[in-house]
């Protein structure tokens, strides 16, 4: 099968399309037959050696949406979708032609989702109730404020919320959202991502400040986050944009009572991010949590040139389309 290879970390330009032997299922595990899988952010990272754990030579690419060839039986003929934190990492990823997974990353695809919109939801979807959901546990009537609500995790984060009953839903980035969008169906209101980013949340939620804050962008963004949070309230960081160490008021900290949570969905293989897949699918099913827009699908031999659009910054999303 074609895959797509790098065997030293650099610039996309270190990427290379390769004749690799197919993947063959053994006990527990089944073959995918990939007919979509978009390229991340965090895929480009990988590439250039920002990610930690990776293991080389590799094929790249963590959200996939496919067809079981081979496997157990009832799994067979069945669109899937997923992703994982091991997925292009410590395990060949999903930008090849066929993808070798344990039959617990499994999860049947969305009927109402295309293979490039399945394709597109992993990283971001599961990030998003990782860090809503679970770690901060948002419970319904409480008020979110979203740091980055335009970009992927941010959408997802917005749609999440709305889903699970969230009140208000504050969305912060440096310009709105554009009408219509999954972001912009989700949000209440929108403040601009400045100086006055705090008093903005404060002024938004009655003065209390977000019960729940993700900050999507982090570094930058974190003490007006901390500072946007009511009492008592979690503030969830999962990046460190442009500035990885931060200082803070330890004092006005306590006095709050104020949690900071870590999530990182690079510790969920593909197993454990088709758990969380699974307990979201009533939601893609519906509408709930809708797929970001595609900028574009590219076939495999052009992935290099879509990994750098996306190395440049492009919002939009590329999805490869292997076979």
């Amino acid at each position: 099968m074609r895959a797509l290879r790098f065997d030293a970390f650099g610039s996309p330009s270190v990427l290379r399309l390769a004749e690799v032997a197919d993947p063959v299922a053994g006990e527990g595990f089944s073959v995918v037959r990939v007919t979509a899988a978009s390229i991340n952010p965090s895929d480009v990272k990988n590439v250039a050696g920002a990610m930690e754990g990776t293991i080389l030579p590799r094929t790249p690419g963590r959200d996939f949406a496919g067809v079981v060839e081979s496997g157990p039986a009832d799994w067979i003929g069945r669109e899937v979708f997923g992703t994982g934190g091991d997925l292009g990492f410590t395990t060949d990823g999903s930008h090849a032609e066929a993808l070798l997974l344990p039959v617990a990353a499994l999860t049947v695809k969305p009927a109402r989702l295309s293979p490039a919109e399945a394709a597109s939801l992993g990283v971001t979807s599961v990030v998003a109730w990782l860090g809503l959901i679970e770690y901060a546990a948002l419970r319904p009537g409480e008020t979110v404020a979203i740091i980055g609500a335009g970009g992927g995790v941010g959408t997802a984060v917005a749609q999440i919320a709305r889903w699970r009953g969230a009140s208000l839903i504050v969305g912060v980035d440096v310009q709105a959202p554009p009408p219509g969008s999954p972001s912009a169906r989700s949000i209440d209101r929108f403040v601009p991502a400045d100086e006055h980013l705090t008093d903005a949340v404060r002024e938004a939620t009655g003065g209390s400040g977000a019960t729940v804050v993700f900050d999507a962008v982090g570094g930058i963004t974190f003490e007006a986050a901390l500072k946007s949070l009511a009492h008592r309230g979690r503030l969830v960081e999962i990046s460190a944009t442009g500035r990885p160490r931060v200082e803070f008021d330890l004092r006005d900290f306590y006095h709050n009572e104020s949690r900071i949570i870590g999530a990182d969905s690079r510790k969920l293989d593909a197993s454990a991010s088709a758990q969380r897949l699974a307990a979201m699918l009533p939601a893609f099913e519906s509408g709930a949590i809708a797929a970001p827009p595609i900028d574009q699908v590219v076939a495999l031999d052009r992935a290099v040139e879509a990994y750098e659009r996306v190395a440049a910054g492009a919002r939009g999303r590329f999805v490869l389309a292997p076979n």
